[in-house]
């Protein structure tokens, strides 16, 4: 495989990469999405104490995100789903299944001391086919 086959992507709308990584990176039809959080593109986060809707914004950026690629939830392969509080799992869940419908990626939860900010409450990365 050659390097070429390798494409950084920096997407309009999600926020700015707090350390030195990039939004997603494609190779060949795979597609890495950095970890999402509720935070806005230009740094604030509406919601604090809402873990629903910060779930909600992580999936309006993993959508942006895919759309930037060309592709969408339906091939999103595996997601992996951080949590500060594994008890929100339940509330996630329902912002989850809008956004991927009938579509069930390969999945991995894990609890979390902190994230980023101690605003935080969720942040999903994701791995997505990229249609033909």
């Amino acid at each position: 495989m050659s390097a070429s086959q390798r494409q950084e992507y920096t997407v309009d709308g999600l926020p700015a990469p707090v350390s030195h990584y990039t939004d997603m990176v494609r190779w060949g039809d795979l597609l890495y999405i950095s970890g999402c959080v509720g935070m806005t593109a230009d740094g604030q986060i509406p919601d604090p104490d809402d873990v629903t809707a910060q779930a909600e914004l992580v999936h309006q950026h993993l959508d942006r995100a895919l759309r930037a690629a060309g592709t969408d939830f339906a091939h999103v392969l595996k997601v992996t789903v951080f949590l500060t509080d594994v008890n929100d799992r339940a509330a996630v869940n329902v912002v989850r299944q809008k956004y991927f419908g009938d579509a069930r990626p390969a999945s991995t939860l894990v609890e979390v001391s902190a994230l980023i900010l101690p605003e935080l409450k969720i942040e999903i990365e994701a791995v997505a086919g990229i249609p033909a």
